[in-house]
């Protein structure tokens, strides 16, 4: 008799958000190619009538273009809720057992910030779903933005709960193994609620009224000194323990969790500036965009080779990837190939472009959108191989009898 082998997601922990997650960003990375290369003049963003505008009077490459980038935000956007509904229903089931009274005594208690996390994102693949395939949504877009604002906020004040008991109880009761915190783990806080934070920044980008706008600025900036000071003492407390005690090799992932950090604070900072301009007076150039973009793509490709440098030298690829061991946390390798991508896209369009440094749709442009391309698609690679590796059915093994 035999019976199906166990899958590594049989054993549930929280960072299976960061699969929600990836396939969320993945969504994003194809709305920057409808963002960034078609035409939505008055608007800060497109929808649905200027890529059928786009798609009617374009070339065949640009209707085939158009296609592939409503295609893959579709399947992405759809496996995003998917993998978000699963996890949700598993962390409530979770949640009654004593493994997880174990994990709440634990370092890896914050891990359960992946929640609001993956929960931001599915928010903003909501949006990027109806501005893409919903006729004359934005007509109405001034009557969704409240809406948004209260999402965003409940996410937020959840997140702050679960954080609050992380933190009330290491800092009342102790326990906090630092010689254990020899990742960057404990960043995961801040990247949930700069997620928060740059979906409380749309209204600010995109409302034609000021006091939306306004609202939308100062809860956003709210999530990101948030965001910024938690990452901060997060990294010299893991950086510490690093030093002393080497990288964790399974966890060692998070130590790129620092890219999709900057590139969701990058957007934050852009939708900020932009609502600044619009409706408070700001005199934002291109030179000082251009400049801003380049601080946060230089920290992101410090922080890529940092990482990369750790993963290469433990074997985690061999190891984790494509070896015996599986581990949820190698989803967290998914965040930074598309943050990079994601920022790569606005520092080519809004950086170098809007700065009169390069020409768009030309030679250069088009080499540097091809660096953004190879990242999202080895994201695609490496998501479907995860998907497979965690969730796919595994091959019959013998029936242990019973004692």
């Amino acid at each position: 008799m035999s019976q199906s082998a166990p899958r590594p997601s049989d054993t549930y922990s929280p960072l299976y958000f960061l699969a929600s997650l990836g396939a969320g960003g993945l969504a994003v990375t194809f709305f920057m190619w409808l963002m960034h290369w078609i035409p939505h003049p008055g608007k800060t963003v497109p929808v649905f009538e200027d890529i059928t505008a786009a798609f009617t009077s374009g070339s065949v490459l640009v209707q085939g273009m158009i296609l592939a980038a409503m295609a893959g935000i579709a399947v992405f956007a759809f496996l995003n809720l998917k993998l978000l509904v699963w996890n949700l229903r598993r962390f409530a089931q979770w949640r009654q057992t004593e493994a997880y009274a174990g994990f709440a005594r634990s370092n890896a208690q914050s891990q359960v910030m992946a929640l609001p996390l993956a929960l931001a994102m599915s928010v903003n693949v909501l949006f990027i779903l109806g501005m893409v395939f919903v006729p004359g949504l934005w007509s109405v877009v001034e009557y969704l933005f409240p809406l948004a604002l209260v999402a965003f906020l409940a996410i937020g004040a959840y997140g702050f709960k679960l954080y609050g008991g992380f933190l009330g109880r290491v800092l009342t009761e102790g326990g906090f193994n630092c010689a254990a915190n020899n990742n960057f783990g404990q960043v995961l806080p801040a990247f949930a609620f700069a997620m928060v934070g740059v979906g409380l920044a749309a209204p600010a980008a995109l409302s034609t009224l000021p006091a939306v706008a306004g609202l939308g600025l100062v809860l956003s900036s709210f999530f990101l000194m948030t965001s910024v000071l938690i990452a901060a003492v997060a990294m010299v407390l893991g950086l510490r323990a690093m030093m002393e005690n080497g990288a964790n090799p399974e966890t060692a992932p998070t130590l790129s969790i620092i890219v999709p950090l900057l590139a969701v604070l990058g957007i934050l900072s852009l939708r900020q500036s932009h609502g600044l301009e619009v409706h408070f007076g700001a005199d934002i150039s291109a030179g000082q965009t251009l400049a801003t973009l380049s601080k946060f793509l230089s920290v992101q490709v410090l922080f890529l080779l940092f990482a990369g440098l750790i993963l290469i030298r433990q074997g985690y690829a061999g190891r984790f990837l494509f070896g015996r061991d599986t581990s949820a946390g190698s989803y967290a390798l998914v965040c930074p190939g598309v943050g990079f991508a994601v920022m790569l896209h606005f520092f080519i369009d809004k950086g170098l472009v809007d700065a009169g440094l390069i020409v768009k749709f030309g030679p250069v442009f088009w080499v540097l959108s091809a660096v953004a391309l190879a990242a999202q698609l080895a994201m695609i690679a490496l998501v479907w191989h995860l998907n497979r590796r965690h969730f796919g059915v595994q091959g019959p093994m013998a029936a242990v009898p019973a004692e």
